[in-house]
């Protein structure tokens, strides 16, 4: 995956980045290439080596067809939750890792819907902050809109995930840990 000098990119649990340079270095086995990017929600800098900008997840915004799949995925009134704090904190950690945006969403969603149950530990709180962060500021990018407007759009959807009424008594569905399925499987 080749990025260009302007660029904007996302960087894994920082958000959106731009591509300030391309630049080639010397190492003890070789030359190697470097993406500079200037993560805009801190001004700082990061580089990442071109050969291994997949494997750390760096990636192109998402398109409006992905932030309709998004939303839906946020509505859909299915809650994927591991029953314990720490296999549910390593499982949202893996997931707001990969980069990608539905996995940040899922995080979100269960944060969201276990905190509305019960008070979360500092650490998934501030897991819930970084992803509803996330999300927005992509989607306001890709939309070009502001960041409140969209974090009203979240919430309502979030909203219909948490007030479906379940039928003959059943909480809303919570799948088994592994069995959710991405909007881009469909």
């Amino acid at each position: 995956m080749d990025f260009q000098v302007g660029e904007k990119v996302i960087y894994p649990n920082h958000g959106i980045g731009v591509v300030e340079s391309i630049q080639t270095r010397p190492t003890p086995t070789g030359k190697i290439s470097l993406y500079k990017l200037r993560i805009l929600s801190n001004d700082s800098r990061v580089w990442v080596p071109q050969q291994n900008a997949a494997d750390v997840g760096l990636r192109h915004v998402i398109t409006a067809a992905d932030v309709r799949r998004i939303f839906n995925l946020l509505s859909d009134g299915n809650i994927d939750q591991h029953p314990n704090w720490k296999g549910r904190f390593k499982e949202n950690s893996d997931k707001m890792r990969t980069g990608s945006l539905y996995e940040v969403a899922i995080v979100l969603k269960g944060l969201t819907f276990l905190s509305r149950k019960k008070s979360l530990s500092f650490r998934e709180k501030r897991m819930l902050d970084r992803a509803k962060f996330l999300l927005v500021s992509e989607i306001a990018e890709v939309e070009g809109k502001p960041a409140t407007a969209i974090e009203e759009r979240v919430d309502k959807a979030l909203a219909k995930t948490m007030s479906v009424e379940p039928k003959a008594g059943k909480k809303p569905v919570q799948k088994p840990v592994g069995a959710h399925r991405r909007p881009s499987d469909a």
